[in-house]
């Protein structure tokens, strides 16, 4: 019986992220997953994602892209598993959210990318530079468990995931917070499964021989 809610991915992708928010919410999903070079470039799949990218999900007929977007939609819709934000922990929720996905994802992918603003024009760009991005998001890290103090949230599998890459390859710097935040979060059931998951479809992908 198919669920109500469907989850296009390829394991080699940010899929990963999502992979772990629907582990997190625990309810049943179907799983399609995408080539690169063939069905996510389909008119099937086109219809559903126009950028042709990996992870959209699809819930009662309604489409969702973006991992930030996913993340906290099904932290909304699935208020049980408590994923959301408490009144009090709304400013952090919503702030580290979209610092995540605004300034350090452009500082990140920027200097990848072999270019940084100079001085002169770091005015122009949301996050000013890669170390004050970085900095800045290592600084309100250091000294909690989570990105909204002592409780897990839909939060923290989007900035998390992007603090556990960043250390694994290289995006980010080893900075003590980061590796003891990265530490705490790996040790999560969910993570764990979402991981078995994605490696074992990334095995099957594997040429044979």
């Amino acid at each position: 019986m198919m669920s109500e809610l469907t989850f296009y991915t390829n394991p080699m992708s940010r899929g990963q992220i999502v992979r772990w928010m629907l582990e997190e919410v625990g309810a049943p999903y179907d799983t399609e997953v995408l080539d690169y070079a063939s069905s996510m470039k389909g008119e099937a799949y086109r219809a559903i994602n126009p950028m042709m990218k990996v992870p959209t999900i699809v819930h009662h007929g309604s489409v969702v892209t973006e991992c930030a977007a996913i993340c906290t939609y099904l932290a909304d819709v699935f208020p049980e598993a408590g994923l959301g934000p408490r009144e009090e922990e709304k400013a952090d929720y919503y702030r580290w959210l979209f610092f995540a996905a605004g300034p350090l994802e452009q500082a990140v992918t920027n200097k990848a990318a072999g270019f940084e603003p100079s001085e002169e024009r770091s005015r122009m760009f949301g996050y000013g530079n890669y170390d004050l991005a970085v900095n800045t998001l290592a600084e309100h890290v250091a000294g909690r468990d989570f990105i909204c103090g002592p409780r897990f949230t839909a939060a923290d599998v989007y900035v998390g995931s992007a603090v556990l890459w960043g250390v694994q390859f290289g995006t980010l710097p080893k900075l003590n917070s980061f590796v003891a935040y990265a530490d705490r979060l790996s040790e999560r059931d969910a993570y764990k499964r979402a991981k078995d998951i994605d490696n074992k479809l990334i095995a099957e992908m594997q040429p044979v021989g």
